[in-house]
């Protein structure tokens, strides 16, 4: 019998990226494997976007190659998503979510308990018959994160998902995203939050201008930082 197939590990090999004439990511070399959530942190510029959307297969690296479960050609599949600043569908959270099941495949059957479902994880239950464009901030961002986990993904991607949200709202972010772990998917998220990346992360990659200056278990990294690009991050010091 055939195994399942799987993206898993994502595995980068001596990777770059430019833009423009401008290198954007610098021989960068990673392995992402199931487990707990590994979060991408470093100043503006550093690369982290790119880097997800090499991940996602959204661009192709110019030098270098990014494997799928061990295939340069997988079909993003059982990937999804996330973008900074989602755009809002002019439907309702209710359609939103089921235009996003449609398109991930899910029969017309199974549309409306699963648009339940989804709703209820990140916390948008009862307001399905509100028009998308009209929730809060945080609201958008969740119903983009419904979207997302609509092609029931085994790697979820999220750029700066707590961006711009108040506390309580960003909390019900890092609540899915917990629990969204704990259920198995693998999370790769970029953060400018710090004490974000303390309570989220299982692993950290720390990005300066495209290249990856230290990688490694959370703790170990919070705890006793090796370079010196990650102890001035970590002091809230600027990075040139």
């Amino acid at each position: 019998m055939r195994a399942p197939a799987t993206d898993l590990p994502i595995v980068l090999d001596e990777v770059s990226f430019a833009s423009g004439g401008v290198t954007i990511l610098d021989r960068v070399s990673l392995a992402f494997a199931a487990g707990a959530p590994a979060v991408l942190i470093g100043p503006n510029g550093a690369g982290k976007t790119t880097l997800l959307r090499l991940l996602m297969g959204l661009v192709a690296p110019v030098r270098g190659r990014v494997t799928w479960g061990g295939r340069e050609d997988a079909e993003p599949t059982h990937r999804a998503i996330m973008f900074q600043r989602p755009a809002m569908l002019r439907r309702s959270t209710a359609g939103n979510i089921r235009y996003a099941l449609a398109a991930a495949g899910v029969p017309r059957a199974k549309r409306a308990s699963r648009v339940d479902e989804l709703a209820a994880i990140v916390g948008l239950a009862g307001l399905g018959g509100r028009p998308a464009r009209k929730l809060s901030g945080g609201e958008q961002q969740r119903l983009a994160l419904a979207r997302a986990l609509a092609k029931d993904p085994q790697i979820l991607l999220l750029d700066e998902p707590t961006a711009s949200l108040d506390p309580a709202a960003t909390k019900v972010i890092e609540d899915v995203v917990r629990t969204v772990s704990e259920g198995g998917i693998k999370v790769v998220m970029s953060t400018h939050d710090i004490a974000e990346a303390r309570r989220l992360a299982g692993d950290i990659i720390m990005l300066h201008r495209g290249r990856v200056v230290e990688t490694g278990a959370a703790m170990s990294f919070f705890n006793t930082p090796k370079t010196g690009e990650s102890k001035k991050f970590l002091a809230g010091e600027l990075l040139i």
